[in-house]
């Protein structure tokens, strides 16, 4: 009897239940996004630029600009940068753009196949450790230049507030009791989150502070952009409270963008 041909041949292993998506995948031997790679030269990517976020009184505000850079050329200008994993969280993703994407991606499923398989929702600390761990995971990539560095916020149901944290380019896991901003405009964006941000800060404050702070590092910055008017494109601005995740429409963000950049502030 003749053999199945290679192609169609599976590898068998033995199935035990693991809350670890990712780790079902290397025992399954499947291709991994994220895989350790030799030392050598590394084709120019699209790289994400500034993101930030900040807590408010009713959770966090969580958002990114819109351009992608390829050296010194602008390789999009309408990425997204802002993905929500559930309900209650978030990822904003900086640098490398293609594996950025593909580790929320996964992230994702990583996150729903543990709550499915435990049976039991994973605390929002749970999932920024499992994030960490996964961007320590791409370090060989990190060593060749295509770093992956996001920022994780959600809302703490046990705590009832809001939580940020950032991440290091070997997985280090910080939390941020205010507010942060990172990429290549990450620095401005601090500058003006430090100078007017404040406790107790509406949702609505928030997301006018967020324009206002991404528009202040695209003035310094040309690999972040900030509202552009004349295109109608718009960063992306989330808030997460108790409700649950939320993007802020374009139809919201443009008159408050207008007033920024017409020098109403």
């Amino acid at each position: 009897m003749s053999e199945f041909p290679a192609s169609w041949r599976t590898v068998a292993f033995r199935f035990e239940p693991n809350p670890s998506f990712t780790e079902l995948l290397r025992r399954a031997e499947a291709p991994l996004p994220i895989v350790t790679t030799s030392s050598g030269s590394v084709p120019s990517v699209p790289e994400g630029t500034t993101i930030l976020a900040m807590v408010t009184a009713d959770g966090v505000v969580i958002a990114g600009d819109r351009r992608a850079t390829e050296g010194t050329t602008i390789a999009d200008r309408r990425i997204e940068k802002v993905f929500s994993t559930d309900r209650y969280a978030a990822v904003a993703i900086a640098g490398a753009a293609g594996p950025a994407i593909e580790m929320v991606r996964l992230f994702k499923t990583e996150v729903e196949h543990y709550e499915k398989l435990e049976g039991s929702v994973l605390s929002l600390e749970g999932k920024a450790n499992r994030l960490a761990g996964m961007i320590r995971a791409n370090f060989p990539f990190a060593l060749q230049g295509l770093v992956v560095v996001p920022i994780f916020a959600g809302y703490d149901q046990g705590q009832r507030a809001g939580r940020i944290f950032r991440y290091d380019a070997v997985g280090g896991r910080y939390e941020e009791a205010e507010h942060h901003a990172t990429g290549s405009g990450g620095v401005h964006a601090r500058s003006t989150l430090r100078h007017d941000w404040r406790p107790g800060m509406t949702t609505e404050e928030g997301i006018r502070l967020a324009l206002e702070a991404l528009a202040d590092a695209a003035e310094e910055d040309t690999a972040t952009s900030g509202p552009d008017l004349r295109r109608g494109i718009f960063p992306v601005v989330a808030s997460i409270t108790e409700d649950g995740y939320e993007r802020v429409s374009d139809e919201t963000l443009a008159p408050i963008a207008t007033e920024i950049l017409t020098g109403g502030r």
